[in-house]
């Protein structure tokens, strides 16, 4: 037996807004989350800006100890986890079985601070004063494991890693996980915090990141002036549930997840495939398991990264997978002209606005769009939301190694 599966709540700490309710509100208006780096001295770098989550206090939030012990990925995991929880009503007494709760967290860099941090120490005081919460600070599936912990679930637990399609791997598969039967809810997400001198440093040096210092236009997804991608931060968390077992508890239902697409280009490290086929496969993938029906008013959230290679093959992508005429009449945008790129986070805080977009008829915008590139030439929503009834969408991410995902959606209409 094949089980629906709703998504009953959602958690969230990014760039725009450190909840889900902000953070929406902060996208339908084209809310910028880029600016200066704050969280280190960038005088010897290139690039000078990221979007960096704001006035996150994790001591305040999770108490002393829980923070002192925890790298600020798995804060930023474990605050939106418990929006998500809160908001779907798993956290009350009796409201789920817990060995049939699952967690489905990933993050693409893990405590990548927190075992820079160690190196340092290690190099210049000695071994003996590496931390002893090193090593389950530095790991990247720790996120999955705390908010186990947090939140006593002790089913299903996974978290993956596949660079910047992490969490939209991670809702694909917890929502097969619940579909034939495995748990009856998963909090699934993901959740990052590597705006540090390495990570930057090594971005900077594979001509990833946007040299651009200008705040304003230095994320610019699809537009012809696009020269890379601005590092974001921070986590999101969405409840994926049974649909029978939320109706019958009475629960919110946002949207329906009804599609799940995996594949790989196998072509290169950094590169999406210019023939783009690896993410139409995926695409179509999702599309078919889902019954997406493009002319009924289809959203796209694109992976759109700002990069010169990614918006052109992705254009290319959802074009050879849908048909030209269903690919042009359908709303698309890249909400990481606002949030930036949350790497690891990044698919989840998408399908989030996938799932808000169903369900208040609203697209949001891709800001900073200027010129227009032929290579990219679908409906981008520029710069403003537009209202409109929506039935359908979809989530698409592509990860550094070739990784592709899409997650299908459907607008809940009350059955």
């Amino acid at each position: 037996m094949e089980h629906r599966v709703a998504i009953t709540g959602i958690g969230a700490v990014t760039p725009v807004g450190n909840t889900a309710k902000d953070t929406w509100d902060s996208l339908v208006a084209g809310k910028c989350g880029v600016g200066l780096i704050t969280h280190f001295d960038t005088d010897d770098f290139r690039v000078k800006v990221a979007a960096e989550v704001k006035d996150f206090d994790g001591a305040e939030l999770l108490g002393k100890q829980q923070a002192m012990h925890s790298d600020r990925n798995v804060q930023f995991a474990l605050v939106a986890s418990d929006e998500a929880m809160a908001d779907s009503g798993l956290d009350a007494e009796g409201a789920i079985d817990h060995e049939r709760l699952g967690v489905y967290i990933g993050s693409g860099t893990g405590g990548l601070k927190s075992y820079t941090d160690n190196v340092y120490t290690i190099e210049k005081r000695g071994p003996r004063r590496a931390s002893p919460y090193m090593v389950p600070m530095m790991i990247s599936n720790m996120a999955a494991g705390e908010v186990s912990i947090r939140h006593k679930a002790q089913g299903p637990t996974l978290p993956v890693v596949t660079a910047c399609a992490t969490s939209a791997h991670t809702i694909g598969e917890a929502f097969r996980a619940i579909k034939h039967g495995y748990a009856d809810a998963i909090l699934a997400g993901g959740t990052e915090a590597c705006i540090i001198p390495e990570s930057i440093a090594g971005f900077t040096s594979c001509r990833a990141l946007s040299t651009n210092p200008d705040p304003a236009t230095a994320c610019r997804p699809f537009d012809a002036d696009r020269n890379g991608f601005i590092m974001g931060e921070g986590a999101c968390v969405l409840v994926l549930e049974d649909m029978d077992h939320a109706l019958a508890r009475g629960a919110h239902v946002y949207a329906e997840v009804v599609g799940y697409g995996n594949t790989a280009d196998a072509y290169h490290v950094t590169s999406p495939d210019p023939k783009a086929t690896g993410i139409a496969r995926a695409i179509k993938q999702a599309v078919e398991e889902g019954g997406v029906k493009p002319e009924e008013g289809l959203y796209i959230n694109a992976h759109g990264t700002s990069t010169k290679l990614n918006d052109s093959s992705e254009t290319k992508g959802i074009k050879l997978a849908l048909g030209d005429a269903a690919a042009h009449a359908a709303h698309v945008s890249s909400t990481k002209s606002m949030t930036g790129h949350m790497i690891g986070a990044t698919g989840a805080v998408e399908v989030m606005a996938c799932a808000l977009a169903l369900e208040n008829g609203v697209v949001p915008p891709t800001i900073n769009y200027r010129t227009p590139d032929p290579d990219c030439d679908l409906d981008y929503t520029p710069n403003e939301a537009v209202r409109c009834k929506l039935g359908w969408a979809l989530s698409t991410n592509l990860g550094f190694g070739g990784h592709n995902a899409a997650i299908a959606l459907k607008a809940f209409d009350g059955e």
